[in-house]
């Protein structure tokens, strides 16, 4: 039996093997294939990267890398926390988190639940929770660009439905099961990745000097933001994927497209699709996934657990907005 068991298990592990070698081969005949559109969509994640990413994000993982580092998170929330707690059950720190991840947006609120369960300050149980649901396109991103590209005459609606969805599932996650406040305290263990060492030296509950901070949350950032870019780029080349099958509907690459790369997919959906593009919004996409797991990746945090309850809040968002039919 065990024999078996093992033989099945070879079997599958090498079927996915071949898999990813076939598509390997295939984008690698494709980029040779289609040369300059393979220079565009690569050129479009880089843009993207740079123009909107770099400007908006950088800024904001380097401020909160020094809050962290000084260890001034509970003291930034405190006016907050008290009504947070209230509802959510947070600590300190986990408020902190929540707030940071609705304001500043994917991936912010991924980065600071790992910071945070990194240096000791947040529970991976806590982490995980919150992470479920702040680590959302940020309110700016979405008046700015998602609201402006459909062509939304009336956002509100939609604005309600991107922020209060989430905010109304934090509640269901953070208070059933119902836990204990001695496991939303307990720090994490760690397993710290080169570049995470390079940012964070050692485990820690100290604060740090300015200089000392501004200099770990600068580095930690470059890193953090580099990444980024680098999944906006692979993602978006993996748009050619599609090219050779010209017949297809309208609607099946253009859903392509929005679950590969959000930001790329809303760009090419432009006003024809807005149900697709908002209802794909709480997902996020597969670049959005991956850059999520790159900011958590070395801690205790799941993503297997981000993805599920990302997929169960887009099913909530069709449901909704089946009910209000505003298309």
């Amino acid at each position: 039996m065990e024999h078996i068991r093992q033989f099945s298990n070879d079997i599958r592990v090498n079927l996915v093997r071949f898999l990813y070698m076939a598509v390997g081969v295939y984008v690698i005949f494709l980029l040779l294939r289609y040369p300059a559109l393979s220079l565009q969509y690569a050129l479009a994640g880089l843009r993207l990267w740079f123009d909107k990413m770099i400007p908006t994000l950088l800024p904001f993982m380097i401020l909160s890398g020094i809050l962290i580092n000084m260890n001034l998170t509970e003291g930034f929330v405190r006016l907050f926390h008290p009504v947070l707690h209230f509802f959510y059950g947070t600590t300190p720190n986990g408020s902190y988190t929540l707030i940071m991840g609705f304001l500043c947006g994917f991936p912010m609120g991924a980065r600071i639940a790992g910071e945070l369960c990194r240096t000791g300050r947040l529970s991976v149980r806590e982490g995980n929770r919150l992470l479920a649901f702040c680590n959302n396109i940020g309110p700016v991103y979405f008046l700015s660009f998602v609201v402006s590209t459909l062509s939304l005459e009336k956002p509100l609606m939609p604005f309600l439905v991107m922020y209060g969805v989430p905010l109304v599932y934090g509640l269901f996650v953070m208070r059933f099961p119902k836990q204990s406040s001695r496991s939303l305290y307990r720090p994490t263990k760690s397993v710290f990745s080169d570049l995470s060492v390079a940012a964070l030296p050692e485990q820690k509950t100290q604060s740090e000097g300015l200089l000392e901070a501004t200099d770990h949350a600068v580095v930690s950032g470059l890193i953090g933001i580099a990444k980024l870019g680098g999944y906006m780029v692979f993602f978006n080349l993996l748009n050619i994927l599609f090219v050779p099958f010209t017949r297809l509907p309208d609607t099946l690459p253009k859903a392509y497209y929005c679950i590969l790369e959000i930001t790329g997919g809303i760009a090419r959906c432009g006003s024809s699709h807005p149900f697709l593009v908002l209802v794909m919004l709480p997902f996020g996409g597969f670049s959005c996934i991956a850059q999520t797991y790159s900011m958590i990746r070395d801690t205790d945090l799941s993503i297997r657990t981000y993805v599920w309850h990302k997929l169960a809040q887009t099913a909530i968002t069709v449901l909704v907005y089946m009910l209000w039919q505003p298309f």
